[in-house]
């Protein structure tokens, strides 16, 4: 494969150093510099994964001779939380677990207990769900729920098994994953959103087997044209099959009805059955860029903040975590200064020069 790679030693684009200190505290709400506020947090707990899907973890690329981060440059659970609640003080109101496959970090149950007991400045409870592949909810969709996450995401791209195997090329079955999401509906994870990430050619004929299959479910269905994350999953646009393709494919079988977003800043364009058979999604970042409503930071596994999933740098805050002491209103001055800063646009960006100047971070580091 020719893409460049990223690794996730010291061979990648060094972390932006962070000043600690602002005179004041920062003004809330948070605007960067073209008025989007900071609304959501995506925190990557691992870069592991026991899937190797193509566009996030090529086998080629992510083989048994990959070396991931070590557990000592993992932000501890501690960590996580007290950096969770400084983003939480500077207006978050979501807290999204993702990975890599979240669920292989040891104990994850015991940071969802503590991420469920932060508070808003006004008392309220952020927002907590995650994402997974789907292949762990059978153990862990009831411990999670006791825990305190409110909803999940998992991520399935097919209902036919062989392709669904041929995808995540490590063999898994999707009636494992299928069983996994029926464990976090009887758990109280819902509503269970589903993301199918669509490549022309690849999957794009298992679009209406999981319309057909999620109706009437309870489950909300998502479609995500397949994006160029990364360096590593050989993007092609040809491979991109358009939301309005897969909008137009449904509605020819199942007519649909728009509805309105259900927050600010949501990506996913919404939809629901015109028959009552419940809401489907379209997630279209390559024809139709959402980046001027984009509300979301993204914390990495080893404590970077990066403002944008197709980012080539993070700002290091484990350093400011981990170093001379630094209390939690200089450490919100420091976050406050990369938001206030952020001017991330890429996806408007995508196919110009100054898109392509950079390599960009692997999502499996920083979550989708």
């Amino acid at each position: 494969m020719s893409a460049r790679v990223i690794p996730l030693h010291d061979a990648r684009p060094a972390p932006a150093a962070l000043a600690p200190d602002l005179a004041d505290p920062p003004a809330l709400p948070l605007a960067d510099t073209l008025g989007r506020p900071l609304h959501d947090l995506r925190i990557s707990v691992t870069d592991r994964c026991n899937f190797r899907c193509g566009y996030c973890m090529p086998k080629q690329v992510f083989d048994k001779h990959h070396e991931f981060l070590p557990h000592a440059d993992l932000l501890s659970f501690e960590e996580i939380t007290r950096l969770a609640r400084v983003f939480v003080g500077l207006g978050v109101e979501k807290l999204r677990i993702t990975g890599g496959e979240p669920t292989l970090r040891r104990g994850l149950e015991t940071l969802v207990e503590m991420l469920a007991r932060l508070r808003t400045p006004d008392g309220r409870a952020p927002d907590l769900t995650l994402t997974t592949n789907g292949s762990t909810l059978v153990k862990k969709a009831a411990g999670l729920r006791a825990a305190g996450l409110k909803r999940l995401t998992v991520s399935l791209d097919g209902l036919d098994d062989a392709i669904f195997q041929r995808m995540n090329d490590v063999g898994f079955p999707v009636a494992d994953v299928l069983a996994g999401i029926t464990a976090a509906q009887a758990a109280g994870l819902g509503p269970v959103k589903v993301n199918m990430v669509v490549q022309r050619g690849v999957n794009d004929d298992q679009i209406l087997p999981m319309a057909r299959h999620f109706r009437h479910s309870g489950v909300v269905l998502r479609f995500i044209e397949y994006m160029d994350v990364g360096a590593t999953n050989g993007w092609r646009m040809d491979q991109v099959l358009p939301s309005s393709e897969v909008q137009r494919r449904i509605a020819a079988e199942f007519p649909l009805t728009p509805l309105s977003h259900s927050a600010p800043g949501e990506t996913a364009e919404r939809w629901a059955y015109a028959d009552g058979g419940g809401e489907i999604g379209f997630i279209s970042s390559v024809t139709q860029a959402f980046c001027g409503d984009c509300n979301r930071a993204r914390l990495s596994t080893e404590g970077r903040l990066y403002t944008c999933l197709f980012a080539h740098r993070g700002h290091d805050l484990r350093a400011l975590v981990r170093g001379e002491p630094v209390d939690d209103a200089r450490l919100a001055g420091a976050i406050a200064g990369v938001w206030t800063g952020r001017s991330d646009r890429y996806s408007q960006l995508r196919g110009t020069a100054a898109a392509a100047a950079e390599p960009r971070v692997e999502m499996h580091y920083i979550g989708g």
